[in-house]
């Protein structure tokens, strides 16, 4: 094997600038270029770019928003409120947040409360009400209420409920 000398009076060339520079000061560039350490240059980032992974577009078990359909209310026991005399009938409906002129419908009422059929309440078409505050609200239908009711007396069974005119599924 051959023998290298240490160097340590030997003289190399510098490519860059041709200069003469002593041999252990050198080191190669990323080029293969043979020059002195005052006139090294590091390989440019841009000539090397990192490896880029995209940008995290989704979440693990997501669920997209959406608009609840709108559904039934359970009423309270005997929700009807009838006075004799008038069409109007008062519903009782805690905290409804519904709005005069929003159409209800009205479902599984039971018997025949205020002396009117159950066909009356539940009306296919739905009733378009009159907000009283924000647990009552009224509607009309086609006759007054008959004789024997007077203010306070409520009736429509212990089922009804009270939603939009469609369900959705």
């Amino acid at each position: 094997m051959a023998k290298y000398a240490t160097g340590k009076y030997a003289k190399a060339i510098s490519d860059r600038s041709g200069m003469e520079f002593p041999y252990k000061e050198m080191v190669t560039e990323w080029n293969g270029s043979f020059v002195h350490i005052s006139e090294f240059e590091s390989k440019h980032p841009q000539l090397e770019p990192k490896k880029h992974a995209g940008d995290a577009e989704g979440l693990p078990q997501a669920r997209p928003g959406r608009t609840e359909p709108a559904t039934e209310n359970l009423l309270p026991p005997n929700p009807f409120q009838m006075i004799q005399g008038l069409a109007t009938v008062f519903v009782t409906e805690p905290n409804h947040g519904r709005s005069t002129n929003d159409m209800v419908r009205f479902r599984n009422v039971n018997g025949s409360p205020g002396g009117f059929s159950y066909t009356v309440f539940e009306n296919s078409t739905g009733f378009s009400i009159s907000k009283v505050d924000n647990n009552k609200y009224s509607f009309i239908v086609s006759s007054a209420a008959p004789g024997g009711w007077t203010v306070g007396e409520f009736a429509g069974g212990m089922t009804v409920t009270a939603g939009p005119v469609t369900l959705t599924p």
